[in-house]
């Protein structure tokens, strides 16, 4: 059985890291150090980390297994690695980038779980740019490290379809346990000897950049179609956002509709409210508010805001 050593950080990483610690020997996770969380600033472990805890209390990993949460990877941290004897490093959102004296410690290679289809979406956000580019499907690629970031020798993918309903949030939790599985076919592929590892098409390649939260103001001269992507694109974070009167409000669901249910107006114009929304016009096409948040308050279907709020949402939103 090969000793495989494994890094990531968020949620998403935790299947894999169950799923491998259930049918393989886990001999040390790497995660990333505690954060501070909330207004008061706790320090809260990684979702991996907190996974590394429960299955060692429950005995699924072994006594031996280390958990290392290092600042920097430095001389100290690959010496107790090495010590280990990892054949393999799988890895999944760790959030840091490998140097080449770290991935030589691993005989067996070092291998990557990306959630897209690459060489479609290299880059740190390819579930948000799979919705916000209107793809019709996605997946997960398992592939080596090399020196260029997600362009290594793909070992192998799983697709899956999307129905145009899905955000980050979701999208990433179902891919997550796609994940899980194709990683146990991998590493029974590393035990006996039997991937097949295939180049990239690097003409192919296409990139996606970090988020930020400006990104999550809405630009109501985008189209309808594009800001109801980017509503889910950008859910859980960062949200798309607008302003009325100075305050923010979060639109949480909405729908795109054709220009010719209403006339044109002006972009970001409040045009009516019916059975299907608060209508807003946008530079093609109409975008139906379907539920809201004003900052500090819960979410509320747009019939409720409008009961608390009506003044909120009349004249032009963004201005």
């Amino acid at each position: 059985m090969v000793r495989v050593f494994f890094a990531g950080t968020p949620e998403c990483a935790v299947p894999s890291l169950r799923r491998v610690a259930c049918a393989h020997r886990v001999v040390g996770v790497l995660t990333n150090p505690p954060a501070a969380v909330g207004r008061s600033g706790k320090l809260v472990h990684s979702a991996v980390a907190r996974e590394f805890f429960r299955l060692k209390a429950s005995g699924v990993l072994p006594e031996s297994a280390s958990l290392f949460v290092p600042g920097r990877l430095d001389r100290a941290f690959y010496d107790a690695v090495e010590a280990l004897r990892p054949d393999v490093l799988v890895c999944f959102a760790y959030g840091k980038i490998f140097g080449p004296r770290f991935l030589a410690l691993f005989p067996r290679g070092a291998i990557n779980v990306h959630p897209s289809l690459l060489p479609r979406w290299r880059g740190s956000t390819p579930v948000p740019a799979a919705i916000l580019a209107g793809d019709c499907e996605t997946g997960v690629t398992l592939q080596y490290i090399g020196e260029e970031m997600d362009a290594g020798d793909i070992l192998a993918q799983s697709r899956v379809q999307l129905d145009g309903t899905e955000t980050t949030g979701a999208l990433l939790s179902r891919l997550s346990l796609v994940a899980a599985d194709l990683v146990d076919d991998v590493l029974v592929g590393v035990e006996r000897h039997t991937l097949a590892p295939a180049a990239q098409d690097h003409s192919q390649a296409t990139f996606c950049g970090k988020l930020c939260r400006e990104m999550g103001l809405a630009d109501w001269s985008n189209p309808a179609v594009v800001l109801e992507r980017k509503i889910r694109a950008f859910t859980p974070w960062p949200g798309l956002f607008t302003y009325k009167d100075g305050e923010r409000i979060a639109i949480l669901q909405a729908r795109s509709c054709e220009s010719s249910f209403v006339p044109l107006a002006p972009v970001g114009t409040v045009l009516a409210a019916d059975k299907n929304g608060v209508f807003v016009q946008t530079g093609d096409g109409v975008l139906s508010l379907l539920q809201l948040q004003r900052s500090g308050k819960k979410p509320l279907f747009w019939r409720d805001f409008l009961n608390g709020s009506p003044l909120l949402l009349t004249g032009r939103l963004g201005v």
